[in-house]
């Protein structure tokens, strides 16, 4: 097996792309997507080549998926099934690609019917405007296609609503975690706690943070969260740190009430920036609420 940490340079990358491309006459088309198409973006060594490739037909690639090995040994992949574009009902597909030498590809497969009607339409897919450079086009599909703003990603500020429904949906799952963690339910309390708590909703609420320092202009994170480090404060950072716990129900009894805290501190932040006012009794009964329940004894 090929050494996983070999780097590959990114402009040797895309002449492999470009010539196999050019080397297949149903392949149309060829762009390059996400990180490596935008300026300035933080790529590294492990940076994915997210690439849509515009071919005559889909079928084929999907039915004979053996054209992945032609960038190298394959250690694993993921395959999405065959799905409709969003706003075009135009079947598509995608995978990710893992290769042992550590590339790594991520295609997307659009068929020529696709492109033309995004290439005429007046505005962007969110994964072109975010942006996007054209590696190979045959017959001037992309000529057309308007040029990315960058902005597609950027965080919005939210409306009062949305802001007000934000916070209580969070506040909603904090009896459902005190309930779990007092039946020692450990399974559906760290889902509730670590994925929808602090992955959905206080990740969101971070971003909101981060984009007030970047005057919403900029996008704050990727997919998950990534990057979303580096905008944040140190302090903010090792904090959410302290609320990912392990198995013991007596930290993650705590680690449930400082996510509220952290929850609290900084939405509070992001409701004064916006005028609005964060629901303090609110929340102030969801607590008192978990915390009797975690002075219940178990019988």
């Amino acid at each position: 097996m090929a050494d996983p940490d070999q780097t590959h340079h990114p402009d040797e990358i895309r002449r492999r792309l470009i010539d196999w491309a050019a080397a297949q006459a149903d392949v149309r088309a060829m762009l390059l997507t996400s990180t490596r198409a935008r300026p300035g973006a933080p790529a590294d060594r492990f940076s994915d080549y997210d690439v849509i490739l515009v071919v005559e037909d889909i079928a084929p690639y999907v039915a004979d998926r053996r054209w992945i090995a032609d960038f190298g040994e394959v250690l694993v992949t993921y395959w999405d099934p065959v799905y409709p574009a969003p706003g075009y009902g135009i079947d598509i597909i995608g995978n990710v690609i893992q290769y042992a030498d550590g590339l790594k590809i991520d295609f997307t497969v659009w068929p020529v019917t696709l492109m033309q009607q995004i290439a005429a339409a007046p505005e962007l897919l969110p994964e072109l405007d975010a942006g996007y450079t054209v590696l190979l086009d045959k017959d001037g599909l992309t000529r057309n296609l308007q040029p990315p703003t960058y902005r597609a990603y950027v965080p919005a500020p939210p409306t009062e609503d949305e802001f007000q429904r934000w916070v209580e949906e969070f506040l909603s799952d904090v009896p459902y975690v005190a309930k779990f963690l007092w039946r020692d339910e450990l399974l559906p309390a760290k889902w509730c706690l670590d994925t929808d708590m602090k992955h959905k909703y206080l990740r969101r609420v971070l971003e909101w943070r981060a984009a007030i320092d970047s005057g919403w202009s900029q996008p704050v994170s990727g997919a998950l969260g990534k990057g979303l480090k580096k905008w944040l404060s140190p302090e903010l950072w090792s904090r959410l740190e302290t609320t990912y716990v392990g198995a013991d129900l007596a930290e993650n009894w705590e680690a449930l009430f400082q996510t509220v805290a952290l929850f609290r501190e900084v939405v509070g932040e992001v409701a004064g920036h916006l005028g609005y006012v964060y629901p303090q009794e609110l929340e102030e009964r969801v607590v008192r609420y978990a915390r009797s329940i975690q002075r219940q004894e178990r019988r």
